[in-house]
């Protein structure tokens, strides 16, 4: 479990799913600045900052190539790391192939599975969300797949121009690996909703924090426990902040 204690004055950011690159250079670049502009915002006073999976659309590292763009996005990210942010990264389903590179150009903390943090007095479970709780067959048999090692070696055996050609295209095309866009109905019908209820059978926490599911939530689970949803930055521009009192959801003025 990872342990941050909040310093007077500051805060602790949380976001996800910009899906960077997508549909197209124009529209995605135009969505990058004003995420930038919001990161320009909060640098100072942000102690940490959670990106929470899918900041691009399609992500691979090959040995000494990555997908090009994204320029402006990662010269601020390395000035907030510089400047002592800490930056904490969970892969999503769509950039679920990211090795060490923004960790060793930038200085994230890459997660590929959902942890475990204590933020002052709470304990929280953190993580993309995507695959978790019932049902969802089909999407979790896909996900097996893309996690697997065996596929990811056999796709950098593909030359990088083709390579991520094919990847941005499977990403663009491919709703089944995609966040879940649907309106809210209830919260029996929130998948992420019900895995913890079930989790908190076993295990208390005080906070769930999950991306994916591109809607902002605030779910009460009973028990002195809640689950949040960061929503996304493509229709909400919405994010969760902490203030050493409490959680609370925001919205981006663009």
């Amino acid at each position: 479990m990872t342990t941050i204690n909040l310093n007077p004055a500051k805060k602790i950011y949380f976001s996800s799913d910009n899906h960077l690159g997508s549909p197209n250079r124009e529209i995605s670049l135009k969505r990058e600045k004003i995420f930038i502009s919001w990161l320009d915002k909060i640098k100072s006073d942000a102690q940490a900052i959670f990106f929470l999976g899918d900041l691009f659309d399609f992500w691979f590292e090959y040995k000494t190539v990555v997908p090009k763009g994204f320029t402006r996005l990662f010269g601020k990210l390395a000035e907030l790391s510089d400047s002592g942010i800490d930056l904490f990264f969970f892969v999503g389903n769509h950039d679920c192939w990211m090795k060490n590179y923004l960790e060793d150009e930038i200085g994230f903390k890459v997660f590929t599975n959902s942890c475990e943090f204590k933020i002052d007095d709470n304990n929280l479970l953190i993580g993309h969300g995507d695959g978790l709780g019932p049902g969802d067959i089909k999407y979790k048999f896909l996900k097996f797949l893309f996690r697997s090692s065996i596929l990811r070696k056999l796709f950098s055996l593909i030359h990088p121009d083709i390579g991520i050609s094919l990847g941005r295209f499977f990403s663009d095309n491919n709703k089944i690996l995609s966040g879940n866009n649907s309106p809210f109905e209830s919260k029996d019908k929130e998948m992420l909703y019900t895995y913890c209820k079930n989790v908190l059978k076993t295990k208390h926490y005080d906070y769930f924090i999950f991306g994916h599911r591109h809607l902002p939530l605030e779910l009460d689970l009973g028990n002195n426990s809640k689950y949040f949803n960061t929503g996304d930055w493509i229709s909400h521009y919405s994010y969760l902040v902490y203030d050493g009192t409490s959680f609370t959801l925001n919205y981006n003025n663009k």
